[in-house]
């Protein structure tokens, strides 16, 4: 089994998206899994919801449970499925529920400030 570590990420951390900023956060956690690249994710409360749309898009993990996918749209573009969210986590990572992740492609910026 890979080992998940899931401890409060230090700092303050923003996400934005088409130069829109999607939310701040000095409650973010990070994720660690295995030699994957760590992954911070947000609470919902400080991300704003009405810029992401639930998409039919699901993948399981084994160890995460169902990750529920969500696109961005904002005035200047749609990315499609950029985060997820586990909203019935496993219960070796039962703190993730109500936090959300994102991808880290080009149109969106994952930066601790």
């Amino acid at each position: 089994m890979v080992e998940i570590t899931i401890t409060e990420a230090p700092g303050k951390w923003s996400v934005r998206s088409g130069g829109a900023i999607l939310g701040e956060s000095s409650n973010a956690l990070e994720l660690r899994e295995g030699d994957l690249e760590p992954v911070i994710y947000f609470p919902r409360s400080d991300i704003a919801m009405a810029f992401l749309d639930r998409t039919d898009k699901v993948i399981h993990c084994p160890h995460k449970g169902d990750a529920t996918h969500f696109s961005i749209v904002n005035k200047s573009s749609v990315t499609e499925n950029a985060a997820w969210s586990f909203e019935a986590p496993g219960k070796d990572t039962a703190g993730l529920k109500d936090y959300l992740a994102f991808y880290p492609v080009d149109s969106i910026k994952i930066e601790q400030i």
